[in-house]
């Protein structure tokens, strides 16, 4: 009962938040997010009332079922962008950029750390530096995708932007893994080329392998229902199926095998996309059937942020210079290799402020940091932390800003209360 109680009132507040602020033309997600702050442990989840809110951090952490599904059918409908025929328009262009703009946030970030470095001594050690400078790479899709549904954004940059966020995980995957195997070298630990180089690339192999795999089964078992409800059905079950084999992981050698299950989803989404007559069909109704999860999800991520890294100045001056590193990386990046892959001046212009959200994939990097570098783990999760509460509450407005600027977000007719009686 408690559970169920929790999660009915964190969809309630959340539902209730996006029409107060909806007045102040905040995105849904941004509502979501701190309406999830207010159910949390820290604010609601003090009064210890059960099923009340959130009453602790373990509390949102049972609910990590949720946050796996809801990935993993935004990862699904992400797939659906690399179809074939959008491929050859933007296919080129969105890998160069994708590749370019995360590399020149890590380096602008490596490099802003690494001078503060100088100035803090043990305080900030280059090997956080580093790793820092990887989970930079990340963009959250999530955010990003609920903008463009919610205000059904469309045009050239909205089209170049999701395989953009998509291919960025890719990107950060293996400069997390490098990163973060010279970090242990520096620290002390033995510099292991597998598990630098090919450690990253057997996970994306693996992944883009297991959801390939998992697609093109999918897309003859569908053959067999012609029911509408049931493949809509079928299609939950086998992104349940693509996330639930995600998790696994083994080890041949001293190779460590593991898989991202925003890659095993997004293939799964892709192939089936590509192979289905009916994919375009059953997208759009996965995507009226999701709703409900996606607003949990973001309440119970707002939930998850702990605002007490605010009391550590040290983690709000380090994470301030990584926010600006990484904006301005990220702006820069996208808008030179925009410009040099010969793109239209409104994505050259405004993409790279649409590539600021941060949340899940840069949260995952940081847990794995604190599980394997102790305190310097500990410092670099609760960096993290800041810089995802901030691009979170802030990232998706400028989101919204960013595509409206380029003209992909039109504002409603106003309807005239006068013509509606005539």
């Amino acid at each position: 009962m408690e559970y169920l109680l929790a999660i009915g009132i964190a969809m309630f507040a959340g539902l209730l938040l996006s029409r107060l602020t909806s007045k102040l033309n905040l995105p849904d997600v941004t509502s979501y997010l701190i309406a999830g702050v207010l159910v949390g442990p820290l604010v609601l989840g003090r009064l210890q009332v059960p099923g009340l809110g959130f009453q602790s951090f373990d509390f949102v952490e049972q609910m990590g079922l949720i946050g796996d599904t809801a990935l993993g059918f935004i990862a699904f409908s992400m797939g659906s962008e690399f179809r074939i025929s959008a491929l050859r328009k933007t296919g080129r262009q969105a890998t160069v950029i994708a590749v370019i703009q995360a590399l020149t946030a890590t380096v602008l970030v490596d490099l802003v750390l690494v001078g503060l470095h100088l100035f803090l001594g043990d305080k900030l050690p280059v090997s956080t530096c580093l790793i820092l400078g990887a989970i930079a790479t990340a963009t959250a899709p999530a955010a990003t995708l609920m903008v463009i549904n919610q205000y059904k954004a469309r045009g050239p940059l909205t089209d170049i932007l999701v395989p953009i966020v998509a291919l960025d995980d890719a990107v950060g995957l293996v400069v997390f893994a490098v990163s973060k195997g010279i970090a242990k070298a520096l620290i002390g630990g033995q510099q292991d080329l597998t598990g630098m180089l090919v450690s990253p690339m057997v996970e994306i192999l693996a992944s883009v392998a297991l959801g390939a795999a998992l697609g093109w089964v999918f897309s003859q078992v569908e053959k067999y229902f012609n029911s509408n409800s049931k493949r809509l059905s079928l299609a939950v079950a086998f992104v349940a199926i693509c996330a639930g084999l995600s998790k696994l992981s083994f080890q041949i050698g001293t190779l460590h095998v593991g898989f991202s299950s925003l890659l095993v989803c997004m293939m799964c989404g892709t192939i089936f996309c590509n192979l289905c007559g009916f994919s375009e069909e059953i997208m759009q109704k996965a995507e009226r059937w999701t709703g409900p999860l996606y607003v949990l999800f973001f309440v119970i991520s707002g939930a998850e942020l702990d605002l007490r890294v605010f009391a550590d100045l040290a983690v709000v001056g380090i994470g301030v210079a990584y926010i600006l590193a990484r904006s301005a990386g990220k702006i820069i990046g996208a808008s030179v290799s925009a410009r040099a892959m010969g793109c239209q001046p409104q994505i050259c212009k405004h993409l790279g402020i649409t590539l600021l959200p941060q949340a899940g994939v840069a949260l995952g990097m940081s847990v794995t940091v604190a599980a394997e570098f102790g305190a310097e783990g500990a410092l670099i999760r609760n960096i993290v932390l800041f810089s995802v509460l901030i691009y979170e509450l802030v990232g998706p407005s400028l989101t919204k800003m960013a595509l409206t600027a380029a003209g992909e977000i039109r504002p409603k007719p106003v309807v005239d209360r006068k013509d509606l009686g005539a």
